[in-house]
């Protein structure tokens, strides 16, 4: 999910150099939105691990 959410920080990136305003801006949307839901079930799976017994490493 952090390699979409890299893919399209990258599209954004890409399409603002090139003046693509519409397409940068829902692309960043995107990233932003995919890098949340990363770092969300990120959080989750360390709760997870921690609660059977492995402490996160």
């Amino acid at each position: 999910m952090l390699g979409w959410a890299l893919t399209f920080l990258v599209i954004a990136l890409i399409a603002a150099l090139l003046g693509f305003g519409g397409i940068a801006g829902a692309s960043a949307g995107i990233a932003q939105f995919l890098f949340v839901v990363f770092i969300i079930l990120f959080v989750v799976a360390m709760i997870a691990r921690a609660v059977r017994g492995n402490p996160p490493v």
